[in-house]
């Protein structure tokens, strides 16, 4: 009786090669194919304007006119000398320089204090989320009310606590620094809940072991919390920033720009050119310059705060 081995058969090296080349297409074309929606919507709607945007920055183009003229750096050279291209700037700047350290710092706070297993945390969380799920032109309704001069609860405290009442959306003095704090509290629980989600993931021995080496509750926050949960803070703090140049709809629904331009921000100053004053033209370069501002701060935010990020395990 013969006994016959049959051996299994072993593809050559490059056959194999070549089987790996096509299953590497096919899951490279699988992939183009699930992109190809995202990337239509964000080649339409985000990187074609974005490039018309740095074209027309350098011509003379009305809105509803097919008629386009070469100036070059005039429209620059118009906002250089325009006083309130710069009063915009400088309210966009001091809005950023407010309102992110404000509600990252808040948030900060309250994520700590939702850390700690009191009752009722779930009740907390959605409260303090609760901004966040607004719409912002509801928001900013509502706080055209609580801000209103003779009727407004806001006031109506501060005549209760014996306070002069203020006039807060019509007096070029409060009206910034009103649409700041409203800011503050529609964001800060958004980043609350990502710091809160970063803080769960701490070793929670290294608290313990701080507390028996009698370390204060103020110092494990600086050398324990923050160290280990920066690549959090410092995505927060990116967000911040790009969301803070992004203000436009509170100010056109509290104040639009007012009073005395107290609130015009660079996003509602494109608006008043483009759509008021219908030069296309100014209102790109306008953009222009407010990416080449956001990409500076990135820039700068990067390398000042994204070299004091400590990763967990390096």
């Amino acid at each position: 009786m013969s006994t016959t081995l049959t051996a299994h058969h072993v593809p050559a090296p490059d056959t194999a090669l070549a089987v790996r080349r096509r299953q590497r297409r096919r899951e490279l074309f699988t992939a183009w194919v699930m992109l190809a929606p995202s990337l239509l919507f964000l080649a339409g709607f985000t990187y074609w304007p974005i490039a018309r945007s740095m074209v027309y920055g350098f011509f003379d183009v009305q809105l509803g006119s097919a008629e386009i003229f070469f100036v070059g750096w005039e429209n620059y050279q118009r906002l250089w000398n325009d006083p309130l291209f710069w009063k915009s700037l400088s309210n966009t700047v001091v809005y950023m320089v407010v309102t992110v350290p404000a509600s990252i710092g808040l948030a900060l706070l309250l994520a700590v204090a939702l850390d700690r297993k009191l009752s009722g945390t779930a009740l907390y969380r959605a409260t303090f989320f609760y901004p966040v799920m607004v719409p912002s032109v509801a928001a900013g309704m509502v706080w055209v009310f609580l801000y209103a001069p003779g009727y407004g609860p806001i006031n109506g405290l501060m005549e209760w606590l014996g306070l002069p009442k203020l006039e807060w959306l019509y007096d070029s003095r409060w009206a910034l620094p009103a649409i700041i704090f409203m800011s503050i509290w529609k964001y800060a629980g958004y980043f609350m809940l990502i710091l809160l989600a970063a803080l769960q993931m701490v070793p929670r021995d290294l608290y313990e072991a701080a507390r028996l080496d009698g370390v204060s509750g103020w110092r494990q926050l600086l050398h324990i919390t923050i160290p280990l949960i920066s690549p959090t803070l410092y995505f927060v703090v990116i967000i911040g920033v790009l969301h803070s140049y992004q203000i436009f709809d509170y100010v056109f629904v509290m104040t639009l720009g007012g009073p005395a331009d107290a609130t015009n921000v660079l996003t509602f100053f494109i608006y008043q050119n483009a759509f008021q004053f219908r030069d296309i033209g100014t209102a790109s370069a306008i953009a222009n310059i407010l990416l080449l501002v956001v990409g500076a701060l990135i820039a700068a935010v990067a390398l000042t705060l994204g070299r004091r990020v400590h990763y967990m395990g390096r």
